[in-house]
């Protein structure tokens, strides 16, 4: 489990095809030193499984089905991505429950100044608009934030200079493509509506 508060940024060294996965090798940014093998990471929204860590740099394997659901086919040597260990649990949740389990790519339709923040706005595919809710809560590239706006078919989220500095967000572009993790809490809701639909409306 993460809370969606970035601890930092680590840039991509390598991503290796090895038998039908990728094995990516990302650089640790300081303050995250004491990752160690077997830990789970939130790498860009999606949690992964170190596979090794040697000196600054650590590695992770992606499976095909990790990356038809991810924007980490597109990922490239140098590129920089948000990361985050797993929710102590004695830590605050500073930001909302993120499971690390994307649920879909959104693409970026426009991207405002609003004074010193910026406001961005986000199409998502159309089976996660149901659970965007105004002023509710939202996983961008393992950012947590605050849905701004929603419309139709896009929502969107104001951003405060220091996300724009200290995460990938404020590197986003019209046409960005960006992981995206409903919250945890309305996809449980749904589910029990269903269930209970289905027994008719009993327990």
């Amino acid at each position: 489990m993460f809370s969606g508060i970035v601890e930092g940024m680590g840039r991509v060294i390598s991503m290796k095809k090895e038998r039908g996965t990728i094995r990516m090798a990302v650089k640790l940014p300081r303050g995250l030193s004491n990752l160690k093998s077997r830990d789970s990471i939130c790498v860009n929204g999606a949690c992964l499984t170190v596979t090794s860590r040697k000196g600054n740099a650590f590695t992770v394997d992606m499976i095909p089905e990790t990356l038809r659901r991810t924007t980490f086919g597109q990922v490239e040597p140098g590129s920089l991505v948000n990361l985050e260990r797993a929710l102590a649990a004695s830590g605050r949740l500073g930001g909302h429950m993120v499971s690390g389990h994307v649920d879909g790519v959104g693409r970026v339709v426009s991207v405002k100044n609003e004074g010193k923040g910026k406001r961005i706005r986000i199409a998502p595919p159309a089976d996660l608009m149901a659970y965007l809710v105004y002023k509710g809560s939202s996983c961008v590239e393992g950012v947590s934030l605050t849905v701004a706006a929603v419309g139709t078919n896009w929502f969107e989220i104001a951003l405060i200079p220091y996300t724009l500095d200290e995460t990938t967000i404020g590197r986003l572009r019209p046409g960005s493509l960006v992981n995206l993790e409903a919250d945890i809490l309305a996809k449980y809701v749904e589910r029990l509506l269903e269930w209970r639909k289905k027994r008719g409306g009993k327990r």
